[in-house]
């Protein structure tokens, strides 16, 4: 009985130690399980706080960059627009660029110019007003700036700042190596070839139609010629000398002027008689320029045969009589030039018709010469002269053209050496 009884005592504490050994390892493994759990919640969310941190801090630093790169181009683009207009220099920054004046590139009655360079080795021209100037030099002084100032194209020559001081009043220029295109127009020891002249003539025309037609002020130059065109290392053209130029609203077609304006031998005759003026006296100037172009010499030569004198009525006579083969021959213009050269007699004639109204605008005169435009055939430009003898000679006298071939105003004179080299 008592060994039974043990037996049976024995039995059962086994088997609730083993009852409480499992329970006990069930609970720890749950405990185990939710410790796990809880560890990788953690630890993913410290990898995506991590992650947004990153984010975050790449997001700024794409946003720093962004602004650096915005900062960087603005300040580049207030740089150039500063670069576009005059800058007002000292008398020590005129003295510094032209090394105390050391290279003089000519003389006239305006004032003298040298060659310089800017610090960055940028060469350039300053054209220095004489101390006794009077009122009207200081008025074309004014005009410079005030109009070329304003303005930027590839065939205007580009006016990099000024100086306004007690001491000294000077413009500064863009230098052009090839100087002025009247020395290559009469000088025999520095021609051109003919189709070099096209170009320049087309150039020329592009320039003054952005002062008509493409400024935000109409621009009237009012001496356009030779000696006003100035050429750069590759003969390109750029109108300059805007000592006389003015700015007028677009919807205003007429100028009051006081005195006659321009270049005798260029000027249009209105600018020379009581009549309303307008932009068009730079076409019939234009077309002056072209004359002698054309022929590589000079509108009026006294003493030469063939009523060749007066080159523009010489080749309306023969463009009348169906002879233009003849101008061409005498002009030396290459058979495979000479239908430009055809357009180029035409579009002048039209240039220097007597009637404002019937000269065409400059863009017009652009597209006939490069052959966009069909052109046809002019009127007698001269018409008004029948009045006259029919003697260029007489009617170039009576209307203020000079029968020198070497005459010029003193003003012109000194645009014309500008740029010239020594």
């Amino acid at each position: 009985m008592s060994n039974t009884s043990t037996n049976s005592d024995t039995s059962g504490l086994s088997a609730g130690a083993t009852a409480a050994t499992i329970a006990l390892g069930v609970v720890g493994g749950i405990v185990v399980i939710v410790i796990a759990i809880a560890i990788i919640r953690c630890i993913q969310k410290n990898k995506m706080q991590a992650r947004n941190t990153s984010m975050q801090i790449t997001s700024v630093s794409a946003v720093n960059v962004n602004s650096n790169i915005d900062m960087v181009t603005i300040e580049r683009f207030l740089a150039d627009i500063v670069k576009e207009r005059p800058v007002r220099f000292t008398t020590q920054n005129i003295i510094d660029f032209t090394q105390n004046f050391a290279q003089k590139l000519g003389s006239g009655g305006f004032g003298i110019v040298y060659k310089g360079q800017f610090p960055n080795g940028v060469q350039i021209a300053v054209k220095v007003l004489h101390k006794t100037q009077d009122k009207r030099a200081e008025e074309q002084f004014m005009a410079e700036i005030g109009t070329i100032g304003r303005t930027y194209h590839i065939n205007l020559v580009q006016l990099y700042g000024f100086c306004f001081d007690d001491t000294l009043k000077a413009l500064i220029y863009e230098y052009m190596e090839k100087g002025s295109l009247d020395g290559y127009l009469f000088d025999e020891s520095q021609k051109l070839k003919w189709e070099k002249l096209h170009e320049i003539a087309i150039g020329t025309a592009k320039g003054i139609r952005y002062l008509h037609e493409e400024c935000q002020k109409k621009i009237v130059h009012y001496d356009i010629k030779p000696g006003n065109v100035l050429l750069d290392a590759n003969f390109s053209p750029k109108v300059a000398d805007f000592g006389l130029a003015r700015l007028c609203d677009r919807d205003n077609s007429h100028i009051s002027l006081t005195g006659g304006r321009g270049t005798p031998g260029y000027a249009a005759p209105e600018l020379w008689m009581p009549y309303p003026v307008t932009h068009k006296c730079d076409v019939y100037s234009y077309g002056m320029l072209l004359f002698e172009i054309l022929g590589r010499r000079r509108n009026l030569i006294i003493g030469l045969a063939e009523s060749r004198e007066w080159f523009p009525r010489w080749i309306w006579d023969k463009f009348e009589e169906g002879e233009l083969e003849s101008v061409m021959s005498n002009c030396g213009i290459e058979y495979t030039d000479r239908d430009k050269a055809e357009r180029m007699c035409k579009v002048a004639l039209w240039c220097v018709q007597y009637q404002p109204d019937a000269r065409p605008s400059m863009n017009s005169v652009v597209r006939m010469l490069e052959g966009e435009e069909e052109i046809i055939a002019p009127t007698n430009p001269f018409q008004y002269m029948m009045s006259f003898d029919g003697s260029s000679s007489q009617w170039s006298e009576s209307r203020g053209y000079s029968t020198s071939t070497t005459s010029a105003t003193n003003e012109s004179e000194a645009n014309s050496l500008i740029h010239q080299n020594q």
